[in-house]
């Protein structure tokens, strides 16, 4: 759980589109604050510093402590936009958090021990179903991010929510279903060995089927020929005494 961020902020009197387009002259991103049964305040925040929040990742799961005009307040980003062709940040929305608020945020979820997974050894490919997930959690309690473990997952298997443990108070907004939240696929090299090998066994089958039909045994199971049968001819033997066969030699 990280501590709050320090950021600051200047009130903005104008409100209005033209008040906004100034504001961004003027090198600075305008923006809302709401919430805690408070009038929303308008503001600007400086246009280099929310960008480089921005990008640093993780913006919207982060807590700032929010300084307007010299008084602090606990706050959460909400929204922002983008310049569609700068990629600048044009506007920004935080939220009040009062003391012990519970919030919904979206955290990433981090897969680990791909290695452990014989599925994956076996060529299947890690299928995310949900890259983040939404939590309800104390404001000073978000987590950075919450671990998949993938060790012992096989191909065609998934791994629910029920599987990942979560910090103290964290609970997922789904609460009526075990979510999925990654699956094993199989690659397409794995279903073309599955489909050959189902072939075979299929063609195997019928031809024991077809043999025992003809009354033949299946292939390599040959009879040994009778004696007499193709057999070559005994020599003759030899008597005990070493005389020769009939036929032989006399003196």
């Amino acid at each position: 759980m990280a501590a709050a961020k320090e950021l600051k902020a200047v009130s903005r009197a104008n409100a209005g589109k033209g008040a906004a387009r100034a504001e961004r002259r003027a090198g600075r991103v305008p923006g809302t604050v709401y919430g805690e049964n408070q009038p929303a305040a308008s503001i600007s925040v400086d246009a280099v510093e929310i960008g480089r929040r921005i990008y640093a990742g993780r913006f919207l799961t982060t807590v700032f402590d929010l300084e307007i005009d010299g008084q602090k307040t606990r706050v959460i980003p909400r929204d922002f936009q983008l310049d569609p062709l700068k990629d600048r940040p044009v506007h920004v929305d935080f939220q009040r958090l009062g003391k012990g608020a519970i919030i919904k945020v979206a955290v990433p979820v981090h897969f680990i021990n791909q290695e452990a997974s014989p599925g994956i050894k076996r060529g299947g490919t890690l299928n995310v179903v949900r890259h983040t997930v939404d939590f309800h959690c104390p404001a000073e309690q978000i987590p950075e991010s919450i671990t998949a473990d993938l060790t012992g997952l096989e191909i065609n298997d998934s791994l629910h929510i029920s599987a990942v443990k979560l910090p103290d108070g964290v609970k997922p907004v789904i609460r009526d279903r075990d979510f999925t939240i990654a699956t094993i696929v199989p690659s397409s090299g794995y279903l073309e060995e599955l489909a050959a090998a189902a072939a075979k066994a299929k063609a195997d089958a019928a031809a024991a089927e077809a043999a025992a039909a003809a009354g033949t045994p299946p292939a390599g199971e040959g009879v040994a020929p009778a004696a007499g049968e193709g057999a070559a001819p005994a020599a003759p033997a030899a008597d005990a005494k070493g005389a020769k066969p009939e036929g032989g030699d006399k003196k």
